[in-house]
């Protein structure tokens, strides 16, 4: 198949053939808007950067255990052009693979993959369980609470953050602001 970069809706019905389970859905969606959100504060192409966000964890439903390997291989095979095959799999460095994120494309969605869970996790326990109202400063409170969203893999965000040249606060703020654009997908 020859290489063309994909569309939204492409990129979305993808997700939607391998994904079933919403809560992985909003997860996609979440980091998505983020990843948007961030595309054009720095001045890169949102769509391409929406696309590897929205299409992150393809394989994470179906082949957990193949998570990221899978996805290289589905999206080779429909002819994704590499940068954007690049993208996705360098979030599991050092986790599932041993792609380091080099892009700031690749370097953000590395960190903020796992932010977006922790966002989610601050907004679900506010009284409006919404990011609307959430700052940075609630999230930054929960952080420390090593037993709150314990499954959210701090290290990875503090190396992202290191990666990236930014203060955490900063990162959340704008993981918060971008998933805000997208608070009615992703129920919050």
């Amino acid at each position: 198949m020859s290489e063309h970069a994909p569309t939204h809706d492409e990129a979305l019905s993808l997700l939607h053939e391998f994904n079933e389970n919403e809560s992985l859905l909003k997860h996609a969606y979440a980091v998505e808007g983020a990843m948007r959100y961030l595309a054009r504060k720095h001045g890169e192409d949102e769509e391409k950067w929406g696309i590897v966000g929205l299409v992150h964890d393809l394989d994470y439903e179906r082949f957990p255990e193949q998570h990221c390997d899978k996805t290289k291989e589905i999206l080779e095979e429909r002819g994704w052009p590499p940068e954007y095959v690049r993208g996705v799999i360098a979030h599991g460095w050092g986790v599932c693979n041993d792609v380091e994120p080099q892009s700031l494309m690749e370097k953000t969605l590395f960190t903020i993959d796992e932010l977006t869970g922790l966002v989610t996790a601050a907004a679900l326990v506010r009284p409006s369980k919404s990011v609307m109202d959430l700052e940075a400063k609630s999230v930054m409170k929960k952080w420390k609470d090593k037993s709150f969203a314990a499954g959210v893999n701090r290290s990875v965000i503090e190396q992202g953050t290191e990666m990236l040249g930014v203060e955490l606060r900063d990162i959340v703020t704008d993981t918060i602001l971008g998933m805000r654009e997208v608070a009615d997908r992703i129920g919050l």
